[in-house]
């Protein structure tokens, strides 16, 4: 072959420079695509930082783990006076009975500081209904049930009804 045909079959070297910067223009897409994603995490660690500078974040709530201790508490006491012989095993229909009661004021003690006092606001609507289900609990094993969870169903429903009225404010 000579050495104007292997030249024809090569191609013209703006071809070759064009074919280069396009693999060029492709692998930079590609690495800006990757710097993007990895720009998204970054990103979120940053707002994730803000919010616990803010007081917002997991860590900076005590009151939830306050909730959690005197729920530990009150189940606690509860379990003492039987032992201690202050309350009977089958006393208020069973002592799971008051269980769930002291479970529930506990709840509706953290749904009041959460609403009072500004600095643990946040919505309460679910630990509101979660208090109401376990008073309704409680108070249904001594009461009776179906008197206890007709209120029940009353009292959520009114709560919902309020929340939806006062929007962001339950």
């Amino acid at each position: 072959m000579s050495d104007e045909e292997l030249r024809s079959e090569l191609p013209p070297e703006d071809d070759r420079e064009a074919r280069r910067r396009a693999r060029q223009a492709r692998r930079q897409r590609e690495l800006d695509e990757k710097e993007e994603k990895s720009e998204g995490w970054v990103w979120m660690e940053e707002k994730t930082d803000e919010k616990e500078e803010k007081g917002e974040g997991w860590g900076r709530d005590p009151l939830g783990g306050v909730t959690a201790a005197l729920i530990l508490i009150s189940v606690g006491l509860v379990f003492m006076a039987q032992t201690l012989g202050y309350i009977e095993w089958d006393q208020f229909g069973g002592i799971w009975n008051l269980i769930f009661i002291a479970i529930g004021l506990v709840l509706l003690f953290e749904v009041l500081v959460r609403l009072l006092v500004p600095a643990y606001r946040r919505p309460v609507l679910g630990t509101l209904i979660g208090a109401c289900v376990m008073l309704a609990i409680g108070l249904g094993g001594i009461l009776g049930s179906m008197s206890v969870l007709a209120v029940g169903l009353i009292v959520i429903g009114v709560v919902v009804l309020l929340s939806g009225l006062f929007r962001g404010r339950l």
